[in-house]
């Protein structure tokens, strides 16, 4: 999948975590929270030579890159996932939240592509959730579509939140 299919993913990872803890849409923790899942969501291509994430954060990439760590392997696993949660403790309840489920949304999504990733790394078994000839290939027509349906979701949700709630009244 590419970057903006995996930042919108953040977005609605984003959203999510503040319908789920009742926070305002309105607020600057909101507007933190959305960015941050933005961001969150692409972080896992850091793996990824050339991505947009391996560019801002260089000295990771290079690590990565040092250790032989290959694309859709470490920073797509659970094990991973479980390192993140531990290092970002720190952070409030909130940004935890948001940064670990938008985080987590970048594997999940990218096992609805062809080459599937290693979730359970280091085994060394890729996993995907659909079959090849239905399987959305990065940069195709099929991901147009996705990317266009995750767009919508992230409209329905502050709708279904806020909108519809006042016409019931």
């Amino acid at each position: 999948m590419l970057q903006k299919t995996h930042s919108i993913a953040g977005f609605i990872s984003a959203e999510l975590v503040l319908a789920y803890q009742d926070v305002s849409f309105f607020s600057w923790d909101t507007a933190g929270a959305l960015l941050l899942g933005c961001l969150a969501g692409t972080l896992a291509d850091v793996d990824k030579p050339g991505s947009t994430m391996a560019k801002v954060l260089f000295p990771l990439s290079a690590l990565l890159r040092i250790l032989k760590v290959k694309h859709r392997t470490l920073t797509h696993s659970i094990v991973f996932i479980l390192l993140l949660m531990m290092i970002s403790l720190p952070m409030s309840p909130l940004y935890f939240w948001v940064f670990i489920v938008a985080y987590a949304s970048h594997p999940l999504i990218d096992l609805l592509n062809e080459r599937g990733i290693q979730l359970f790394w280091p085994l060394p078994m890729k996993i995907r959730l659909l079959p090849k000839f239905i399987a959305i290939d990065t940069g195709s027509t099929s991901e147009t579509v996705f990317r266009w349906l995750l767009l919508a979701v992230t409209l329905l949700i502050p709708f279904m939140l806020y909108v519809y709630p006042m016409l019931q009244k």
